[in-house]
């Protein structure tokens, strides 16, 4: 899951967390320290000093139709009536495109579902 004791060391080991006070600050999983239980992982996981940020969509929502709404943009917009002369010219208007995406189309996504049961 996301909150398992296998991810949190994982971040914990990308991130370099140590405490020079605490010989274990993972602890062991079901007893101690940081792997004690869901909540303690959790609380780990989401600290912001952290270089690697967890951002969850809503269970209810597929990330995949933001990456499907993307890719619609990017087709109609780029590829419909391209010409590509090789492979190398492709990727360079890729990068252009994306380039011009983020400068002009981006925005930040806002989730308006406040969570409904679905019956």
């Amino acid at each position: 899951t996301h909150k398992s004791a296998t991810l949190v060391e994982l971040i914990s080991e990308i991130c370099f967390v140590k405490d020079p006070f605490v010989k274990d600050p993972m602890g062991e999983k079901g007893k101690s320290g940081i792997l004690k239980d869901m909540d303690s992982r959790a609380t780990f996981l989401q600290d912001e000093s952290h270089r690697v940020r967890f951002v969850f969509t809503p269970k209810h929502c597929s990330w995949l139709n933001q990456i499907e709404i993307w890719f619609g943009t990017f087709t109609r917009r780029l590829l419909p009536r391209g010409n590509f002369n090789s492979t190398q010219e492709l990727k360079r208007r890729i990068l252009a495109f994306i380039e011009f995406f983020n400068r002009t189309l981006a925005k930040p996504l806002r989730w308006t579902y406040i969570g409904k049961p679905l019956v």
